[in-house]
This record gives C-alpha cells, sequence and structure tokens, in this order.
C-alpha cells in the first residue's frame, strides 16, 4: 500500500511522546523478515530444487514504475518475500546437488543477522573493534582445524574467487621482492616476467584471478591425468626451460572429479626452484579437517597460500571465503591501504582490513566465529566424512545399472557419470537427454559438464542436512531418468 504523501514518512522529526513506538518499529520490521524466513525453511524439504516460473514472470512479480512515494516497511517485506519466492531455488535443501553449494547452516544465518542488524564494517579495528577480533579468533581456529601454519595470515573474503585473487597477490608481491621488484611501488609495466604454471584441468575462477593480477592467459598448462591431478614430472620439466620468478598453482579437489595434486612430489620440486606455491582448496581444502584422509591431503601444509570457500563445507551463509597465506608480510603488502584518516592500529588491536582488498566490507567474522563453535573440529570433520560416505553411495548405486559408468574415483564429494555403451557422440547425447530429463522431473537437481571430452552428470554432495535416505533418492531419481531416456530410444 503506497503512503499519502501528507502522511508522516519514516525520516520526518518523530515527537518525543512517539519515540518509544517509533524505536519498535525495528523489532516488528525485524520479526517479520524472521518468520518470512521460517517458513521458507519449513517449507525447503518439499520445495522442487529449480525455479520452473519463467523470468518474464519472476521479473514481473519484482518490476514496476520507480518508486516516488515510500511505502510501508512491513508491507515491502511481505512483497518481496511473495516476489521472490517462486524464484528462489532449493539450494539449502537436501535435493540440490548441481553446484558445490552448502546449505547456509541455520547457526550462520543467525549470526549474518545478527551482523546485518549490527551494521558493522569490519574494515579497521576502529570501525569495529568486535568484528576484528571475532576475525583474528575464527582464524586462528580455522588454521587450527585445517592443520595449517600457525603463522599465516588470513583475510575473510566473498568466497575462493577473492581467496585466490589475494593469495596471488601476495604471491606477486613476494616472487617480485625477490628479484628486487617492488611490484606495489612500480606497477607490472617494466617488471621481471612472473611464469605461471597451473594445471590443464584449472577452475576458471583462478583464470580470472591472473587476468585481474596482469597476468593475462599466458600461464603454462601443465597436462593431467584421467582424474585431472597435475602430472607432477610434466611440471618440473616446464620450471627447468626457464628462470625468473614463478608461482605454480595446485588443486585440492578438482572441481568435477574431487582429486588432489600430488602435492609433496610438486612442492619438492617447486622448493628447488624457489617457486611459490598456491594451493585452490574451495572445497577439497576441508579434508584436512579428516585424519583419515591425511594420504589424500598429504603436503597441502607445505604450500605458501591457500584459497578456500566457507559457504561451501562450512556451511556459512553466502558470501564467505578464506585467503590464507603463510607469509604475512607479502600479503600486508599486497593488499594494504593508508590514508591520514585511517587509525594507526596499536600491538594489542588486529586490522583485519589489511589482508582484503576492501576498505568497507561485512564483518564475515562473526558469523564464522558461530558456525566454528557450534561445530567444533569434531562437527567439521564428521560432516565432511560424511558426504564422502554418501557420494560413495551414490556412486556405488549408479554402477550397478548397466549403461550406467562413473568416470572417476570416488575420494571425495564428487561424482561425475555418463551413459550409455555406444561410441563417444552417442554416450554424450543420451548423457544430454538423461540430465535434461532428471531436470525436467525436478525431484533432484543435477547439472552437465565436459570432461575431457565426454559430457557427463555432475554430483555434488555437499549439503549439510544430507541423509541416506536423501541420497538414495538421488540415484533413484537420476536412474529414473536413465530408464526413460532408454524407453524413449527403443
Amino acid at each position: 500500500m503506497k503512503r499519502n504523501p501528507q502522511e508522516p514518512s519514516k525520516f520526518d522529526p518523530v515527537a518525543e511522546d512517539d519515540v518509544s513506538t517509533a524505536s519498535s518499529g525495528h523489532r516488528r520490521l525485524f520479526t517479520r523478515a524472521v518468520e518470512h524466513a521460517c517458513d521458507f525453511r519449513d517449507r525447503l524439504a518439499d520445495r522442487p530444487p529449480r525455479p520452473v516460473m519463467s523470468p518474464g514472470d519472476l521479473q514481473a512479480l519484482l518490476d514496476g514504475p520507480t518508486p516516488e512515494v515510500g511505502e510501508d516497511p512491513l508491507t515491502v517485506i511481505d512483497a518481496l518475500s511473495a516476489a521472490a519466492d517462486p524464484g528462489l531455488a532449493g539450494s539449502a535443501g537436501s535435493r540440490f546437488f548441481g553446484w558445490v553449494i552448502g546449505a547456509s547452516d541455520p547457526v550462520g544465518v543467525a549470526a549474518d543477522i545478527l551482523t546485518s542488524a549490527w551494521g558493522q564494517n569490519a574494515g579497521a579495528y576502529a570501525t569495529s573493534p568486535a568484528a576484528a577480533m571475532a576475525e583474528k579468533v575464527a582464524a586462528r581456529w580455522l588454521l587450527d582445524m585445517l592443520r595449517l601454519p600457525r603463522e599465516c595470515s588470513v583475510g575473510f573474503v566473498t568466497g575462493a574467487t577473492m581467496a585466490s585473487f589475494v593469495c596471488l597477490a601476495a604471491a606477486r608481491s613476494a616472487v617480485l621482492a625477490r628479484v628486487g621488484w617492488d611490484v606495489e611501488a612500480e606497477g607490472l609495466a617494466d617488471a621481471p616476467r612472473v611464469r605461471v604454471f597451473l594445471g590443464a584441468d584449472v577452475h576458471v575462477t583462478i583464470l580470472a584471478a591472473l587476468r585481474y593480477l596482469g597476468f593475462g592467459e599466458r600461464a603454462v598448462r601443465i597436462p593431467t591425468d584421467s582424474e585431472g591431478s597435475m602430472d607432477a614430472t610434466a611440471l618440473a620439466a616446464a620450471l627447468n626451460e626457464g628462470q625468473g620468478p614463478a608461482i605454480v598453482i595446485t588443486q585440492a579437489g578438482q572441481l568435477n572429479t574431487g582429486a588432489f595434486d600430488p602435492m609433496p612430489a610438486i612442492i619438492r620440486t617447486c622448493r628447488q626452484h624457489g617457486t611459490w606455491v598456491h594451493v585452490d582448496g574451495a572445497f577439497g581444502l576441508w579434508a584436512r579437517a579428516v585424519p583419515e584422509m591425511a594420504n589424500l591431503t598429504a603436503g597441502i601444509e607445505d604450500a605458501d597460500s591457500w584459497s578456500t570457500d566457507g559457504h561451501k563445507w562450512l556451511q556459512l551463509p553466502y558470501d564467505s571465503g578464506f585467503a590464507i597465506v603463510r607469509d604475512s608480510q607479502a600479503h600486508r603488502r599486497a593488499m594494504s591501504v593508508t590514508a591520514s584518516y585511517l587509525p594507526v592500529v596499536d600491538a594489542a588491536e588486529y586490522d583485519p582490513g589489511k589482508f582484503v582488498p576492501e576498505l568497507s566490507r561485512r564483518a564475515r567474522g562473526f558469523a564464522a566465529w558461530a558456525q566454528l563453535r557450534t561445530l567444533g573440529r569434531h562437527g567439521v570433520s564428521e560432516m565432511v566424512r560424511h558426504h564422502c560416505a554418501l557420494a560413495r553411495r551414490v556412486a556405488t548405486r549408479l554402477s550397478a545399472e548397466r549403461g550406467v559408468r562413473v568416470l572417476n574415483s570416488v575420494h571425495l564429494n564428487q561424482v561425475i557419470v555418463s551413459f550409455g555403451d555406444g561410441a563417444l557422440d552417442e554416450r554424450n547425447a543420451l548423457t544430454r537427454a538423461t540430465i535434461a530429463r532428471l531436470q525436467a522431473d525436478n525431484i533432484c537437481l543435477a547439472g552437465g559438464a565436459d570432461w575431457h571430452g565426454h559430457w557427463v552428470l555432475r554430483l555434488s554432495l555437499i549439503s549439510s542436512p544430507l541423509t541416506e535416505t536423501d541420497a538414495d533418492r538421488l540415484a533413484a531419481a537420476i536412474l529414473s531418468a536413465w530408464r526413460y531416456v532408454q524407453r524413449e530410444q527403443s
């Protein structure tokens, strides 16, 4: 309902007698928002994972002329909830397997609600001492759970894309400083060339971070095996072909297969060449929390930097990521901004803005602190272990069906599947048809990808609420879609 222009606005002066009434407005507003949020979560298990309303219809629900006169805030929140609902994916539920997306655990969401209500800018200690110290403590817990060096600095960023950007900026600073070049002062125009090496199956966000940092698309791509793991011998040969500052980017958890690069061999070679080693561990780095996965994650702790997401396996609400750097001076040098109006931080304080690009930033440490404290080391370990077991369960069931092939060794939570027994083109067509049918059924959501010339169904089992029943429903939905395609082909 639109407000009459003659009526008082929320920004008009408030009479003294009305102060208590006005100050209670936020309580009614926040309560209404929480009610809508709870209603959404209450219905999440029965919600189709993929929104089916057309883009035009969705826009029509939210569209309208530019507002000239403000409306009642409660009415606006109700309208937002109603208009957005048909276009909300079920990514926080137990039927969503399309991408590596966590479930926004209620504890993290609750802490995030407080974060928004508190309205803190976590750009410096002075702007929010509590936010700064929450990040400092959460960073220490994070390093401990992931068994990474205690001397590392941690930047709380939006996700693994920006985490990689931050880590590679620190890497650029460090390797150029070793040859006498101050990139922060002199820039890149006349700088010595930095050689960059990465696996052929690198994640696209790494390529984006390299472009943002001025490296372009000149990185040397090292061959990988059928699982997407980098060939350490080929890397050694490539490093031997030149000299000068270099960065090697490895993977802990390939996007499709979940595979890890052979870290011990790679890092031994890199140490011989004085090369910076970065680990893209957007989700796979969390395997470090599981003791029995020690062989899979061995050697990762010897790298120089690591990027990972908080909104994947830690189940934090979007957005959350961590840039972890062993050389905190290089980290700080690459990210710091100074100005006369920014307070000097004394020894007892902590300035989280020195490890991230933004000066104005969300206080992400509160939700991370709450989630890590709620789960604890045991909870994180058990969650990762559980999801990996469910991935193996799904893979085993699918593999038992004629014409269904699981193409990766399921060491983590990722499963890739192809359908059919004929030539490659025929298998790819059948796989596309099966994916299309699965998505049309909308019982569970999963998507496709190109894997070494094979079109595959890719599954990510990473949502915190998942149970064996959910995994069995996923397998049944996939097999039902495959059988439908077979009937259509006959």
